[in-house]
């Protein structure tokens, strides 16, 4: 699944990203997380990588995606 795809760079549950320009899914708000990708995808939000998953990735693909990260546990749950 797509989930693989951004273990990549943000890590395999989202919590633990490959450098510090990624950011930390895990944890983070379901509706952030459709936003962000759905502004990549319609180049809202400036990033090429992130353009070339987003535009592959159906509204469901990415509300599904947003899901899953959003209940995922990281260090955003403590700063809530």
């Amino acid at each position: 699944m797509a989930e693989k795809v951004c273990a990549a760079c943000h890590g395999a549950d989202g919590a633990k990203p490959s450098g510090p320009d990624q950011p930390i899914l895990a944890g983070q708000y379901y509706d952030y997380l459709v936003k962000a990708l759905s502004d990549y995808k319609s180049g809202k939000r400036n990033n090429a990588i992130m353009k070339a998953f987003a535009t592959q990735l159906s509204t469901q693909d990415m509300e599904d995606l947003a899901a899953w990260f959003s209940t995922q546990k990281s260090s955003l749950h403590f700063q809530r």
